[in-house]
């Protein structure tokens, strides 16, 4: 199982970056982030500065966004058939977050409502963590069934924005399985969307032997 570690960080920069996130919670105890989400960002963003700001939008934009509230928005409601978060974990104790390609339909979606069913599962994975443990998700796209009607380009852009914005370092393997012949035609166009080190983390796998390698096949919803 091929597994891309996390980047180091400078530690001196961690202090200073934890000096200046002082100043700014002492005022609004609402920016806070503990030190593993520092570290996700700061190895995102690389520079203190950069690293800063980032915190600052993200902050600014889950309030904007509403991200608290979101469990209680229609969105979730009527988009529950297009992802879940599974009660079980990966074989490193990673969330899952199961996609079934095919319950989607790019000609007959808001956009903006899906996108915050998107960040609303994204949250409560990361809330399932075990931080001390593992930080990372697990997110599987099952292709089974998979049709070109069930490509979403754009839903595929929102998501990348969002792990690479506000949930940096969050991703820690992608699994695409059941992956049809067409889908050959797709994956480049969205390949260069991703940095390098997202690519990496994104794993075609093609039998069951190989996905043991990274979870238990039992574990994935057959209600879906």
């Amino acid at each position: 199982m091929l597994e891309v570690e996390p980047s180091p960080i400078n530690e001196k920069d961690l202090e200073d970056l934890k000096d200046r996130m002082k100043l700014i919670v002492e005022a609004d105890p609402k920016q806070y982030h503990n030190d593993f989400s520092l570290r996700r960002y700061l190895r995102a963003f690389k520079t203190v500065d950069a690293t800063f700001q980032a915190i600052l939008k993200t902050n600014k934009w889950r309030e904007q966004y509403g991200v608290s509230t979101l469990a209680d928005s229609e969105a979730i409601k009527l988009h529950g058939n297009k992802a879940r978060v599974l009660r079980h974990r990966d074989c490193v104790g990673r969330p899952v977050i199961y996609i079934p390609a095919k319950n989607h339909n790019s000609n007959d979606r808001d956009i903006d409502e899906l996108t915050k069913f998107i960040v609303f599962c994204l949250e409560e994975a990361c809330k399932k963590c075990f931080e001390e443990v593992v930080d990372s998700l697990c997110i599987v796209f099952d292709l089974a069934g998979f049709s070109t009607t069930c490509m979403d380009y754009q839903l595929v852009k929102n998501l990348i924005w969002l792990l690479s914005k506000h949930y940096p370092e969050r991703l820690g393997v992608c699994l695409i399985i059941n992956a049809p012949g067409i889908f050959s035609t797709i994956w480049p166009i969205i390949r260069q969307w991703l940095d390098e080190n997202t690519a990496k983390k994104v794993i075609f796998v093609d039998n069951e032997i190989d996905l043991c390698k990274y979870l238990i096949p039992d574990i994935l919803p057959t209600d879906m």
